[in-house]
């Protein structure tokens, strides 16, 4: 399935019936009418993002009945982590997730998700808010690993790591202010790796949340990583660390 983009109240009401996953919806700003009211009911009710535009943006559109309303379909099903951490455990699996906090690349994000199927992680979680959405590019970045990598676009991250700290996870923010290198902590057992925004880092509200903080070492005069490479690093310590634990 491929990402698409749909126009109008009705076509837009009829994705929602569906039950198809939408990235977000598009309304023009000032528009107040019953039909939008109706649409911007259901972007709560489904939790959908919701982004107020100004009218220009739709002078490309004219030919499109799109009634001030834009809506984009994402091109995969999302999953809910309190569906998919009981299904690893009740498989025998040790649980390895990934959690993104705010990433705003979409190429950064496929990436990851690349790197995440190849270190043997179970699932990638975003929030459903400030985040790259996974579209059609992110799709084509991952090379397909976004198709088969369960990813749980959640409304709170700090409920999800309380979540997964109650399941018995290890809860790593991968971190530059960490004192312990990513090499001295235990990853061995049931783990979510967190990363941060590309500029900001994780959110002192997210990191409050794990349970360790970890660096990567680095010498030479190198300060910081491009997010997708220092995950990518943190996943393979986290996969060496489990083959040597049997996990």
């Amino acid at each position: 399935m491929s990402q698409s983009t749909i126009y109008g109240v009705h076509a837009i009401k009829e994705a929602f019936i569906a039950g198809r996953e939408l990235i977000k919806i598009q309304v023009q700003k000032g528009l107040q009418n019953p039909q939008i009211e109706e649409i911007l009911s259901l972007c709560r009710k489904h939790q959908v993002p919701l982004q107020y535009v100004p009218k220009e943006k739709f002078y490309s559109l004219k030919e499109k009945n799109h009634q001030g309303l834009v809506g984009y379909i994402s091109p995969i099903s999302y999953h809910s982590i309190e569906q998919v951490v009981p299904q690893l455990f009740e498989e025998g699996k040790t649980p390895f997730i990934i959690v993104l906090d705010r990433l705003t690349d979409v190429r950064n994000l496929g990436a990851i998700a690349r790197t995440a199927l190849c270190a043997g992680a179970h699932a990638i979680v975003i929030p459903q808010t400030d985040a790259a959405p996974v579209n059609d590019d992110a799709v084509k970045t991952s090379a397909g690993a976004l198709m088969q990598l369960p990813v749980c676009r959640e409304k709170h991250l700090k409920t999800v790591l309380e979540y997964l700290n109650q399941c018995g996870f290890t809860t790593m923010a991968c971190t530059e202010k960490a004192t312990n290198n990513i090499d001295q902590i235990d990853l061995s057992g049931p783990l979510a790796i967190v990363m941060g925004n590309e500029e900001t880092g994780i959110s002192p509200e997210i990191i409050k949340k794990c349970t360790e903080l970890g660096k990567i070492p680095m010498d030479f005069g190198v300060s910081s990583l491009n997010v997708s490479v220092a995950a990518g690093i943190a996943m393979y310590e986290a996969m060496i660390q489990r083959k040597l634990a049997g996990s």
